[in-house]
């Protein structure tokens, strides 16, 4: 059984309700997953002005951190965040900058990795986002499985680097488009981890 860990950070719902079908296609392929947030950075005072935000800090308040131990337990890793200026959020890239004493140690290579992503406008960025998580995978010496356009979903979704959504600045929540291509993702991940894991055993 693939073990897969997700791990995400999200301000008001919009990428953990991705977390969520991704979680969702994983299982469906019968593995066993760990959804975990990072630590939020921001102040309680920026959060309590943003009602979405205060409201799904609440909502979440029981999903467990994500820690260097999840990594590395994992078979495969899917990394999740919004976009900000065209790149992770910086609470997803604070957890990833502590990796050091993990990549050091050579532990996250050959892991199994793919990401996904929402954001405020068409052009916020998405892709340029997955691509700089990608960039870390390539560091770890990680096994980079996308989506692509392996299921008829793809079609529909357009979204070949890694599931993403545009929330229109947070006045929208994830579609059922975008919702069934994470979980193909989720599904895709896990099996190609378990084809991986019984190839080298």
């Amino acid at each position: 059984m693939a073990k897969i860990a997700i791990i995400y950070y999200s301000a008001t719902g919009t990428t953990y309700q991705l977390a969520r079908a991704v979680e969702e296609g994983a299982k469906q392929a019968g593995a066993e997953v760990r959804v975990l947030k990072v630590r939020e950075l921001a102040p309680d005072e920026a959060i309590a002005s943003n009602a979405g935000w205060s409201s799904h800090r609440l909502e979440t308040q029981d999903v467990p951190e994500a820690t260097l131990a999840d990594l590395e337990w994992a078979d495969g890793i899917i990394l999740g965040a919004p976009t900000r200026y065209g790149m992770p959020a910086a609470q997803l890239k604070q957890f990833i900058d502590t990796t050091g004493p993990l990549w050091g140690q050579g532990k996250l290579v050959n892991k199994i990795a793919s990401a996904f992503t929402s954001c405020a406008t068409t052009h916020g960025g998405h892709e340029s986002t997955i691509l700089a998580l990608s960039n870390t995978f390539y560091h770890w010496g990680s096994i980079i499985v996308s989506p692509g356009y392996a299921d008829p979903i793809q079609f529909q979704s357009g979204t070949p680097y890694g599931t993403s959504f545009v929330s229109q600045n947070g006045s929208l929540s994830p579609d059922e488009t975008a919702l069934s291509a994470a979980r193909f993702q989720g599904k895709r991940v896990a099996e190609v981890t378990d084809m991986f894991l019984g190839g080298k055993k």
